[in-house]
């Protein structure tokens, strides 16, 4: 059988590299693109940063005060609030030119997509190395964006390979190399793998995924359950079936706000939760969509994300539907809450166009 040939394609610091295109003098510098919170000063997380800024330690998730401590010795070091807008369109303009060169293209988020090229490539890598470059010259001078790209028969072992020489790499596995590109390579770059599971198998004396492939499928499973144990097991032999589908970006609408204080109380979250309710739905109405789908998301007080969503039976286009479902969302999400919720969000997706009417006014 012919292999397969995936490429995963990963932008290098994504916020931060649209902010030295639209500022080239940033370049230079230390640049960390900040989630400010509405509590004001330095209230807030890192979302991401250049590589100068990496050096002191500065990374996504850090507090925003933390990341000025870390940068104290830089007086040129910048920090900059998110302009979700402007990046958001420069992901659909690379990844408008990135799709020109696949078989098959999976849209992945605003950063990373994963292409088959099989056909194209005639299942080579030799051609498949060629045409990555041509995608990341393709992108640099249309975009001018920089792009790692990891090249493999699948998707697991070329998001691996994408990473493997940040930024603006290109690293080409082919089936026979997978084992001793793999082998040497810390457990923690298997995608799925936490810092938990990282230290458990550190406990065990087993820090890279040569070492892991000691251990049998069994072992496997009766530490982390059959599906997880199943998952490490082909992982750290570059094995995986998942195929390339066909998904293009997602369109939502959302609106999130820091609250006045953290807090996983109820009736404190039902009232932001109401505002938010009626802020998107307005915004649904500006842009004639009817939706489908309703989802609530919490920032919790250690930075960490939870959300839940649900379908609805048929698209709708009714306030008073959005509050019910978003309210049912919020009881369930905080049954078993334990951390103060920071921020709240909700958002509506699976959105559709309202039909056969000119515009949104007339539907009442």
């Amino acid at each position: 059988m012919p292999s397969r040939v995936v490429f995963h394609i990963d932008f290098d610091y994504f916020y931060a590299q649209c902010e030295e295109i639209r500022s080239p003098e940033l370049k230079t510098k230390p640049v960390a693109v900040c989630v400010f919170s509405d509590r004001g000063g330095d209230s807030g997380a890192i979302a991401t940063a250049n590589y100068t800024a990496r050096k002191y330690g500065v990374k996504s998730g850090l507090p925003i005060r933390f990341a000025k401590k870390r940068l104290e010795e830089r007086a040129d070091a910048v920090f900059l609030p998110t302009d979700f807008e402007y990046y958001s369109d420069m992901s659909e303009k690379s990844m408008n030119v990135i799709k020109e060169y696949a078989d098959i293209f999976e849209y992945v988020g605003k950063d990373e997509a994963y292409l088959d090229v099989t056909k194209k490539t005639e299942s080579d890598f030799k051609k498949a190395s060629h045409l990555a470059q041509q995608i990341k010259n393709s992108v640099r001078s249309k975009v001018k964006l920089t792009c790692s790209i990891g090249v493999s028969p699948n998707k697991l072992v070329s998001k691996i390979a994408s990473d493997y020489k940040k930024p603006d790499g290109l690293t080409v596995v082919p089936p026979e190399r997978i084992e001793n590109f793999l082998e040497p390579l810390k457990i923690r770059v298997i995608p799925g793998i936490g810092k938990k599971t990282e230290e458990k198998f550190s406990e065990m004396k087993l820090e890279t995924i040569g070492e892991l492939k000691s251990l049998d499928v069994f072992t496997l499973s009766q530490q982390f359950g059959r599906k997880t144990g199943t998952y490490i097991f082909n992982a750290v032999r570059g094995i995986d079936d998942e195929p390339v589908k066909e998904r293009e970006p997602r369109i939502q609408f959302s609106k999130i706000v820091t609250l006045k204080k953290d807090s996983k109380e109820y009736d404190f979250l039902e009232e932001a939760l109401k505002e938010l309710c009626k802020e998107l739905y307005s915004v649904v109405l500006k842009n004639n969509r009817m939706f489908k789908s309703v989802g609530i998301q919490f920032v919790q007080s250690d930075l960490s994300n939870k959300s839940k969503s649900k379908m609805l039976k048929n698209p709708t286009l009714n306030l008073e539907e959005l509050e019910k479902t978003a309210k049912q969302l919020l009881h369930e999400a905080l049954e078993n809450q334990t951390i103060p919720v920071r921020r709240l969000g909700v958002k509506v997706s699976e959105l559709s166009e309202v039909e056969g009417q000119r515009d949104i006014t007339s539907y009442f």
